[in-house]
């Protein structure tokens, strides 16, 4: 299947970086659909996160710290990134999407750590205590802080597969996670946010630029 490279270097802002994966997923022809790209300040709350009463408390805790509020369609819960972060939405459009998802999060676990370790990390597949949006294929350094987290979205048209690397800037995620999963009442260690902060942003760019192209080879 073709995969179309999108143009990461420019965002419309968090609504729109919010909104195109699912556009793509409904409407784009078939085929896959890679965008890798720095966003700017942006929450991520889950159609979980807005069931919850305290999400309109969380969202002002977000909107405080200078995070827009988006609604995603992937599952989990709240996710923050910023500038600092390499964000990855890919898109494929397959009548065969519902086939195993889990093994789609293993696969791209073990890509993502394998991008991270060449670049000099301990990256570690699995879930940390008390991190954000757990997950069971999170990947985080040395066993100690989350540096990544994926989620997905799986339809009859195809699957979106949305992938956070914070690369640097995790103490302006602490506060603004800690009151907003306080007003969800969700559990959290802010100890457990983390991020690479020795590998610059262009580098991690990169280095997944690269190992997505060995996809489309």
């Amino acid at each position: 299947m073709t995969v179309v490279l999108l143009d990461g270097s420019q965002t419309g802002g968090p609504s729109a970086d919010a909104a195109l994966g699912p556009r793509l997923l409904r409407d784009g022809a078939d085929r896959e659909y890679l965008r890798i790209f720095s966003p700017a300040p942006t929450a991520a709350f889950s159609r979980r996160d807005t069931l919850r009463p305290g999400c309109p408390d969380a969202e002002e805790a977000v909107r405080a710290a200078g995070f827009t509020p988006v609604l995603r369609p992937q599952g989990g819960t709240l996710a923050l990134y910023h500038e600092g972060s390499v964000v990855v939405d890919h898109v494929c459009r397959t009548p065969d999407a519902s086939r195993d998802p889990v093994r789609r999060f293993r696969r791209f676990a073990a890509m993502h750590a394998a991008v991270l370790t060449g670049l000099g990390v301990d990256a570690r597949i699995g879930a940390v205590p008390g991190e954000y949006c757990p997950g069971e294929y999170s990947i985080n350094a040395g066993g100690a802080v989350k540096v990544v987290g994926s989620a997905q979205r799986v339809t009859r048209d195809g699957w979106l597969f949305s992938t956070v690397f914070q690369v640097t800037g995790a103490g302006r995620l602490r506060a603004p996670l800690t009151a907003a999963y306080a007003a969800l009442g969700y559990d959290f260690d802010p100890a457990t946010v983390g991020a690479l902060e020795t590998v610059p942003v262009e580098a991690v760019t990169a280095a997944l630029t690269d190992a997505y192209s060995m996809l489309r080879a």
